[in-house]
């Protein structure tokens, strides 16, 4: 029997599946990239430099998390979301028969990319990002296959060479690029902001 609605009585609200607790994983990957984003807008407020950002799967991710800090508009010159292979070619200048050869999802073109939006942006510092954020693999790479890096007349790690973090020439003068390999898991969101995260560290580190 259906009850005679009472003025002023609303109906038991429902739950918004947005408004449900986020997964602790993309909590602590989000702070972390609160935490560095903030590092990297003091301290090259600081020295009076520039950063520009190239990518890829990440679709603006890095961008954003620098916007999201006052005093970001010091600091960034701007950014490229190079998703099509194409465009890594035609904007950012990375070098297509790399591209044929190997993919976009390699270290030298992440490397080329942070070369080549640094250059386009007339910026002391340039970032990438590459890679796959699943499900499924693509471009012969399994799914959280990512390379991260960081272009700029960087300071030199002694023995810095190891399977996930290495120096590649870009052709440059005296810039070079430090990149970082990454397998990363869990779902899209875990690998997009994972790659967020590492990026930003990677300035974090040489940005000092």
């Amino acid at each position: 029997m259906t009850q005679p609605h009472q003025p002023g009585a609303e109906p038991a609200a429902t739950p918004d599946p947005g408004l449900a607790d986020p997964d602790p994983a993309h909590s602590e990957l989000a702070a972390e990239i609160d935490r560095n984003a903030a590092l990297i807008i003091s301290a090259l407020s600081e020295q009076g430099r520039t950063v520009a950002i190239a990518e890829s799967l990440t679709g603006g991710m890095v961008s954003a998390s620098l916007v999201a800090i006052a005093g970001a508009s010091a600091v960034l010159r701007g950014a490229v979301v190079a998703y099509a292979t194409t465009l890594k070619k035609d904007i950012l200048g990375v070098d297509p028969d790399l591209l044929s050869a190997n993919g976009p999802v390699d270290p030298d073109v992440a490397a080329q990319m942070a070369a080549g939006v640094r250059e386009l942006m007339g910026a002391d510092f340039g970032l990438a990002t590459t890679g796959v954020a699943g499900p499924g693999p693509a471009d012969g790479a399994p799914a959280g296959r990512v390379f991260v890096a960081v272009a700029g007349v960087l300071p030199k790690v002694p023995d810095l060479a190891t399977d996930q973090d290495f120096y590649r020439p870009v052709g440059h003068g005296e810039v070079t690029a430090r990149v970082r390999r990454l397998d990363l898991s869990g779902d899209r969101a875990a690998v997009r902001l994972g790659a967020t995260a590492q990026v930003l560290d990677l300035l974090v580190e040489v940005g000092r």
